[in-house]
């Protein structure tokens, strides 16, 4: 690594990953620091991305840091650590010590699938236990499907998945029994509600407190999802609830800047739905942002110059 670059993207998933393919076709310094924890690691394939459907998401990464670097960019492996402004740029610091400087920050660094705490949820999660209708429905459809209630999106996620199959049970859990409205869509569907508390998944289904065993073949859960951004504490930036309840993301214009100057997000770091398609799709957006901001800052300093 060198010391300086234009700029430092954080997160090397498919919006840090075309944030650096846009910047560095554009002939600008830029480095790309990855943790190596990529949200859809578990999942055996990519789904919804034109052209590379059911490609492997580890196998995704890997093309598109052969991409970056082939125009010129840098991926390392790495965590950042904290960042701080520096004059009129920023300061990244690395685990292990390592200082590097940027004119831009392009923050992709993802989230965080919080899971229930539900004994043999876990195990499973990315297989036969998933939470997108669009990203894994399909290799579900047909199946008994249990929808885990974790909060305020679960009725909703019940619904999208009974697109997919005729039989979806919902489970409550510890949450209160859909009422009103909810009530009425879930029983005009045919998707059973079964009261009581969830004790454990099985290989044959959901395990009630009771005791008593209902036979399903997947699970749907909504996961509180939490940005990875806490190294930003120092800019000032922190994560915020996002307004559907779903988690905490950071803010960002649809163009990617946040509120601290020099500072764009984007990703599931800010969308918290979004795919891979559309989290490659703002991050090239922000990377163009990105060149045209300091084009626009390198043609006032040219101005200036010249008078």
């Amino acid at each position: 690594m060198n010391d300086a670059y234009e700029v430092i993207v954080i997160g090397g998933g498919a919006a840090g990953l075309s944030g650096a393919l846009m910047l560095a076709r554009s002939r600008r310094s830029v480095l790309v620091v990855d943790a190596g924890r990529p949200r859809n690691a578990p999942a055996d394939g990519v789904h919804g991305l034109l052209g590379r459907e059911g490609v492997n998401p580890l196998e995704l990464v890997a093309r598109g840091r052969e991409e970056v670097r082939g125009y010129g960019g840098e991926v390392v492996d790495g965590e950042v650590v904290s960042a701080a402004r520096d004059g009129d740029g920023f300061v990244v610091e690395l685990a292990g010590g390592r200082r590097v400087r940027g004119k831009r920050l392009l923050v992709t660094a993802g989230l965080v699938d919080e899971l229930p705490d539900v004994p043999g949820l876990r195990e499973r999660w990315g297989h036969d236990v998933v939470h997108c209708p669009y990203c894994h429905g399909w290799e579900i459809r047909d199946r008994a499907i249990g929808v885990l209630a974790t909060g305020p999106m679960s009725v909703h996620q019940a619904l999208l998945f009974r697109q997919l199959s005729e039989d979806v049970q919902f489970f409550p859990d510890r949450q209160p029994e859909p009422a009103g409205e909810q009530a009425e869509q879930l029983a005009a569907r045919g998707i059973t509600v079964v009261p009581g508390e969830v004790d454990r998944l099985e290989p044959e289904g959901v395990r009630l407190k009771s005791g008593r065993l209902f036979p399903r073949q997947a699970i749907a859960v909504a996961t509180r999802m939490v940005a990875r951004a806490g190294f930003l504490a120092g800019l000032g930036l922190k994560p915020v609830e996002h307004p559907s309840g779903m988690g905490e993301h950071l803010p960002a214009d649809p163009t990617g800047r946040t509120e601290v100057p020099g500072v764009w997000a984007a990703g599931n770091v800010t969308d918290l739905s979004a795919q891979v398609s559309s989290a490659a799709a703002q991050g090239a957006l922000a990377g163009a942002q990105i060149n045209f901001d300091l084009v626009a800052e390198e043609t006032a300093a040219a101005v200036a110059r010249r008078g």
